[in-house]
């Protein structure tokens, strides 16, 4: 008998509970809706020019793809194996170059350290100086 007494009394609480949480009367809700706080998807352009406020250059194509590549695989050939995350981080790089990041070197060799290859400051300070010649000059 105790056992019908509370499965009954959680039963219904459960029941006010579920009742006052559907109270909601939003001119937009409707039952089973999900509001959802995620951003509207912007449009191509406005991310090229997020990319360009934030100091991050366009990809770069054809030669000066190459040249970019060939300052990366100058200091550690294995960092160019994945050609698209090379140019990933060297582009990301420039904002840190553009920004005026505090020890650019070392940013530049913690971004490059991928793919079990662990680059020092040194590193870093070549990687810096063959994107100033390529990528992102300085302005």
């Amino acid at each position: 008998m105790r056992i019908r007494t509370t499965t009954a009394a959680v039963a219904a609480l459960l029941a006010v509970t579920v009742v006052g949480c559907s109270g909601d009367k939003g001119s937009d809700s409707k039952a089973g809706a999900i509001k959802s706080t995620a951003p509207e998807t912007s449009s191509a352009a406005d991310n090229s020019v997020a990319a360009k406020d934030a100091g991050i250059p366009p990809e770069p194509t054809g030669a000066e793809r190459s040249a970019v590549l060939e300052a990366i695989h100058d200091v550690n050939g294995n960092l160019t194996h994945d050609e698209d995350k090379a140019i990933d981080a060297a582009r990301n790089q420039c904002s840190a170059l553009e920004g005026g990041a505090t020890n650019p070197d070392h940013v530049a060799a913690q971004r490059f350290s991928y793919d079990g290859v662990t680059l020092t400051d040194d590193d870093g300070s070549h990687i810096n100086f063959g994107l100033r010649r390529t990528l992102c000059p300085e302005s």
